[in-house]
């Protein structure tokens, strides 16, 4: 059984664009340019469709409505290049008609996020329909992941964070990656979940926090203190024993936990919330800062305001990288930048890809930035040359 992409795009250049990014990573793909054509083609439910909205003749709208009448069950990817509030109603519209929306994507298409939704979603349904099938041709076993923790073969990469009003280096983000022996470079959404799922999440969590405090070391021995960022799980907020392993592995390497700060998604908290709670409030009290990150996402954003301690709001990337060109996304991370200096917090801005989305983000106030526009993530030793440049 193997999934196929099936592409519905007018512009026959968008179409070809969109069916090599999806061959690069394994999958066989259709193209449509005219959306009636595509409705006579034979769906299979473990097919996923990349639908076009703005189609003349018979629109996406059309189509998802014909799709429902059909009872056609398919994965569905929204594609627009109007602005974020169509791909918004577009989405709840095809989720009233039962249909499985597993993204939108706003145009110009981000490859590598089309790419990383594809395999999501493909190893999603693989470990409902053929969990065998799932361990053998795309996830890791979980005795790779032990093992790639025992021998070294996962690094840490840092994305410089800096301060808005000066533009100084003020902090890095942590971002684990798997340098397989036969996979190649492989991201944190293809192991984090199996980590998760077979209790790995202790042992990656404290190699990926060993990693950092020892470039941590290295870095304060050539005059470089950066605030480290590292993100944690939900496993790891509902471990009753995480401050004092922290605590531990801080004093181990003489760092105070106040240079620490711990990102937590909004996804994250949707768990335990009381063993979160119990958990996260020790962490301030012992000294740790608590990020709350991609704020925007989830459905009780509020509430996790009001009861965790964070000290910093991190804004979803997907709204910070749209500000120029959709006003909701801009009126969003606006709100965002008020909200968190209204409740005391340092708002972060991640997803910067261009000066002009900085100088809105600097208009409205924003504390700290991130992203492509300032620097790619880096080997601990680039961003020690990477910071030295940055300075002069």
């Amino acid at each position: 059984m193997s999934t196929e992409i099936i592409i519905v795009d007018d512009d026959p250049l968008v179409a070809e664009m969109l069916a090599t990014a999806a061959s690069m990573v394994g999958f066989k793909t259709h193209t449509y340019i005219h959306a009636v054509d595509f409705l006579t083609h034979d769906i299979r439910v473990e097919d996923v469709v990349l639908l076009d909205l703005n189609m003349p003749g018979f629109d996406g709208i059309e189509v998802i409505r014909a799709l429902s009448a059909n009872q056609v069950s398919v994965a569905l990817i929204l594609i627009s290049g109007q602005d974020r509030g169509v791909l918004h109603s577009a989405e709840q519209l095809a989720r009233a008609h039962s249909l499985d929306v597993i993204g939108t994507l706003s145009k110009p298409i981000q490859i590598p996020s089309l790419q990383r939704l594809l395999l999501k979603q493909f190893a999603a349904f693989r470990s409902h329909h053929d969990p065998k099938g799932v361990q053998e041709r795309l996830l890791p076993h979980p005795q790779e992941v032990v093992n790639a923790i025992q021998e070294n073969q996962l690094l840490v990469h840092y994305q410089p964070q800096l301060d808005m009003k000066t533009s100084s280096l003020i902090g890095v983000e942590a971002l684990v990656r798997w340098q397989h022996p036969e996979r190649g470079l492989v991201y944190p959404d293809m192991f984090i979940p199996v980590a998760e799922k077979n209790g790995l999440m202790e042992q990656l969590t404290s190699y990926v926090l060993r990693s950092v405090l020892e470039d941590r070391q290295k870095w304060h021995a050539e005059q470089l203190s950066p605030h480290l960022s590292i993100n944690i799980s939900a496993d790891n907020i509902t471990s009753l024993g995480l401050p004092e392993q922290l605590m531990s592995m801080l004093e181990e390497h003489q760092c105070d936990p106040s240079q620490l700060t711990l990102e937590i998604t909004e996804s994250t908290l949707m768990g335990e919330l009381v063993t979160s709670l119990d958990i996260l409030t020790r962490l301030r009290m012992k000294g740790f800062d608590l990020s709350i990150d991609d704020f925007g996402t989830g459905y009780s954003s509020l509430s996790h305001l009001h009861r965790i301690p964070f000290t910093e709001l991190k804004i979803d990337r997907g709204f910070v990288m749209n500000m120029v060109m959709d006003e909701e996304a801009r009126a969003i991370a606006k709100t965002c930048i008020m909200l968190g200096h209204e409740l005391n917090m340092k708002v972060v801005a991640e997803g910067i890809e261009s000066k002009a989305i900085w100088d809105m983000l600097l208009e409205y106030g924003c504390d700290h930035a991130q992203g492509y526009f300032i620097a790619k993530p880096m080997a601990a030793d680039v961003l020690l040359d990477w910071s030295r440049k940055h300075a002069n």
